[in-house]
């Protein structure tokens, strides 16, 4: 590997590359509820690239915040490994945030009508994010923090639309189940570096299937008739293949199991909006799924977790 190859793998593990497919899909998944017509060609991409941008930046003030602790127990990541330093790590990590919140003002402004909703959510995606990697994740309330992320990130999706065309409601039941499952993710990898507690796993696993139990009701939000026959069996097929792997670590739970159990978590969110997305979009919803090819191969040489 040459030196520059080091350096831009470097960056890639300090951003969580292949996670950021699933910020995107959160994006996806909203504008798929709203109507790709409604929200526009513009706005979308405006919107994806500010979500991009405000995942990457918030993955980058996480290590920063968390170098010490990162030092005794993931040496290998880019900052505590001396591959990137901590100037270098802020000023990426600003500038990631600024960018992200720019587009989403921008994708606002050239909404129809205009709206400062986009700019507004973006704001308060930059404070989750603040709080939540500087103080809320050291706290009982870290996985809370994790999940008001994702549930604005959800929000954000659909923040180019108007209520009329998506009640506050159904956005924030939508957004909810997003939300709800990633607290749940979040609290089963407290502890993914060490020996993890049984209870805390089954605990976190409860949380994540009461978040299955809400995406049931979600279709109930929208119209009859616009949801894809499939979606209660997709639901089904979701909780086996995210709910194996977890149902291993609580019985055994090694780091090795746990981050594995974890890692299909995390991008079993794709799969999560894919599935959301059939009830308001049917079966054109499952285009997400075209997120998760380059996720697992870029997941296969960078760390995701």
């Amino acid at each position: 590997m040459t030196p520059a190859e080091s350096r831009a793998l470097a960056w890639a593990r300090l951003v969580r590359l292949p996670n950021v497919f699933t910020a995107l899909a959160d994006i996806g998944l909203g504008i798929l509820v709203a109507g790709p017509v409604m929200v526009g060609a513009a706005p979308s991409t405006l919107l994806l690239i500010a979500s991009a941008c405000l995942y990457c930046g918030g993955m980058v003030w996480n290590d920063y915040f968390d170098v010490e602790q990162d030092r005794r127990e993931r040496p290998f990541r880019p900052i505590p490994a001396g591959e990137i330093s901590l100037p270098e790590a802020a000023r990426l990590g600003t500038g990631l945030l600024a960018i992200g919140w720019l587009c989403a003002a921008v994708a606002g402004w050239l909404a129809g009508p205009p709206t400062v909703v986009p700019a507004l959510i973006a704001a308060l995606l930059v404070c989750s994010i603040f709080l939540y990697d500087a103080w809320l994740k050291r706290t009982r309330f870290g996985p809370l923090g994790m999940g008001a992320c994702r549930f604005l990130n959800v929000l954000l999706g659909l923040s180019a639309v108007s209520a009329d065309v998506v009640p506050w409601g159904v956005r924030v039941h939508l957004a909810g189940v997003v939300g709800v499952y990633i607290v749940g993710v979040t609290l089963f990898a407290s502890t993914e570096a060490r020996e993890s507690k049984t209870a805390t796993l089954q605990t976190a696993a409860g949380v994540m299937a009461v978040a299955l139990a809400l995406a049931v009701f979600w279709p109930l939000q929208w119209p009859d008739g616009t949801a894809s026959p499939l979606f209660v069996y997709l639901v089904v097929v979701f909780g086996f293949v995210v709910g194996l792997p977890t149902i291993r670590a609580c019985e055994r739970p090694t780091p090795t199991l746990v981050q594995h159990a974890v890692k299909r978590a995390v991008l079993g969110l794709v799969a999560l909006d894919a599935l959301l997305a059939t009830a308001a979009a049917g079966v054109a919803g499952l285009i997400l799924l075209l997120l998760l090819p380059p996720a697992i191969a870029l997941g296969r040489r960078v760390y995701s977790t």
